[in-house]
Order: C-alpha cells, then sequence, then structure tokens
C-alpha cells in the first residue's frame, strides 16, 4: 500500500513510518524541512515537502496515496484555537482528495477527557467542552467524510506516548520539577493517566490501516492508568527533590499551561482495540520507562 503519512518525523509518526515500512508498505512523508527530509530518506521513505497549512500538498500526497495517516498536529498550547483551526482545514483537504475512492484516512485524537469520572472506551465520543473555547476537532471532521466516500478512522493516543525521544507532557513535568525546585502534583494526585510506548502505539496505526473499520476509533493504550502521584514521585525521586500537593487553585501557577492537563482523570480502555485489531503491546510501561529510561539525563 501507498501511505501518505503527515507528522512523519515526529515522536509518534516516525514510529508509524518505520513500521509501516517494515510491514511492507510504501510511505511518503511530510517534510517542511530540510532536516525532515533528510531523515525521511534515511529512514526509506520517499519525502513531499510541505507543512500542515500547505493544503495544496496535503491533496497531492492524499491523491497519489492508497491511504493517509494524519500524524501531524501543532503541539502550540498557548495558541491551541489556531493549531485546531489548522488540523481541521489540513483533514478536510485531504479528505476532499479522497472522496469517492473509499481509501483509508486515520486521523489521531486523544483519551484525555472522554469520560469524567469513569473509565473511557472507543465507543465514547468526544467531550468538545473538555478543551473550552478551542475543541480539537480531528475526530468530527474525519468521521463526517464518511458521508463522501473516505474510510475515516481515529487513532486515540493517551496523555502520555513514552520512549527515548520523548519530548512531550512527561518531559515537560520534568521541565518544570527542576525549575520549581519541587515534583509537583495536584491535590491528592488519585487522577490517573494512561500511557502507551511509541513503538506500541504505532503498531495500532498499521493495524487500524490494514484491517479497521470505517468508523471505528481505537485505543493505542497500554497502561490504562497510573496515578498522577506516582508519576510526580519518580520525578522526585530521580532528581532527589520534595514531592509536594499542589492545591487545585494554584495549578496554573506551579504547572502553567500544563495546568489542565495534570488534573486531567482520564482512565481509558483498549480492550475493543485489542479485540478488533489483534493489538496486543509488548513495550515496557511508563513506570518502568521512566525508571530506566533516558528522562533524566539531561
Amino acid at each position: 500500500m501507498r501511505v501518505f503519512v503527515t507528522g512523519a518525523t515526529g515522536f509518534v509518526g516516525s514510529g508509524v513510518v518505520r513500521q509501516l515500512i517494515g510491514a511492507g508498505h510504501e510511505v511518503t512523508g511530510l517534510a517542511r524541512s530540510d532536516a525532515s527530509a533528510a531523515a525521511l530518506a534515511a529512514a526509506g521513505a520517499s519525502v513531499l515537502r510541505g507543512d500542515l497549512t500547505d493544503l495544496e500538498s496535503l491533496a497531492a500526497g492524499a491523491q497519489a496515496s492508497d491511504g493517509v495517516v494524519h500524524c501531524g498536529f501543532i503541539h502550540d498550547f498557548t495558541n491551541f484555537a489556531t493549531s485546531v483551526a489548522v488540523d481541521k482545514r489540513a483533514i478536510e483537504a485531504m479528505g476532499a482528495a479522497l472522496a469517492g475512492t473509499d481509501r483509508p484516512l486515520l486521523v489521531t485524537s486523544g483519551t484525555a477527557g472522554l469520560a469524567p469520572g469513569r473509565q473511557a472506551t472507543e465507543e465514547d465520543a468526544p467531550d468538545p467542552s473538555v478543551y473550552g473555547q478551542s475543541p480539537r476537532l480531528s475526530e468530527q471532521t474525519a468521521l463526517a467524510l464518511a458521508e463522501e466516500g473516505v474510510r475515516a478512522l481515529v487513532v486515540r493516543l493517551p496523555p502520555s506516548v513514552h520512549g527515548d525521544g520523548d519530548h512531550g507532557f512527561v518531559p515537560t513535568l520534568i521541565h518544570i520539577a527542576r525549575d520549581k525546585g519541587v515534583s509537583g502534583y495536584v491535590e491528592d494526585g488519585g487522577n490517573f493517566w494512561p500511557a502507551v510506548h511509541r513503538d506500541d502505539a504505532a503498531r495500532v496505526y498499521v493495524l487500524a490501516l490494514e484491517k479497521g473499520e470505517a468508523g471505528r476509533r481505537y485505543h493505542a493504550v497500554d497502561d490504562e492508568g497510573i496515578p498522577f502521584r506516582d508519576i510526580a514521585a519518580i520525578i522526585a525521586k530521580k532528581l532527589d527533590m520534595p514531592l509536594v500537593s499542589v492545591p487545585r487553585e494554584k495549578a496554573a501557577d506551579h504547572f502553567g499551561w500544563m495546568g489542565i492537563f495534570a488534573q486531567f482523570d482520564a482512565p481509558a480502555s483498549s480492550r475493543l482495540t485489542r479485540e478488533r485489531l489483534g493489538w496486543q503491546p509488548t513495550g515496557p510501561g511508563l513506570v518502568e520507562d521512566m525508571e530506566r529510561g533516558t528522562y533524566f539525563a539531561a
């Protein structure tokens, strides 16, 4: 299969590219820089120059493919509304190029905030109110394309996709702890974060592309819920600093833009994904990865 991948040199996307090629697929990755183009070529992928705002390149990449994996997203949480708008237009452009073909379009979403107070499943629809005035619209935008003859699917990622090279939420928490001199959690820290190793997450994309059903949501979740306090405790131990509770009203002051994410109670199941795709994660869990990995090398 000829697969067009956005975000192809990102933390998750590069893993997807590697596993797609390993499974025998031909990959073209979107590259916005010479460095990204070189990394894709080194991985054995073809290169299409452009970025998520370049709708003509996105449409051309989709049209020339047998399927699209959309991993790209502008992770600027200080200007989230713009990131959401760019994402929506990108999905619409690639969807228009695939209209009437029944080719797969896999988009990326998240498990956080799906089912406050209980474990989220693949059957839960997104709750736009979770993100306030700027909800991420990838799922809704993609699944609406089914009416246009696109085989749209969703892969949901947990708050922590971990592994060597991670530059997401866990490294951000470590940076905040170093800056503050303490490792914090909100209130009693009993809110749950699900997690998955990057390589296991990449495998979900490959399986969903190969045999996923139109309109389905798949959860790339291994650890279904780790108490946030346990994550903060590892950081405190590794950095030899105090572990402290942060009052909810002080969360934004302590964590900055991470304040809302530090409070998410977001346990999530992947039972249906495992059953429907035959997916079994094999990588280390988040706690093991933090204990033995490279998170604290710098």
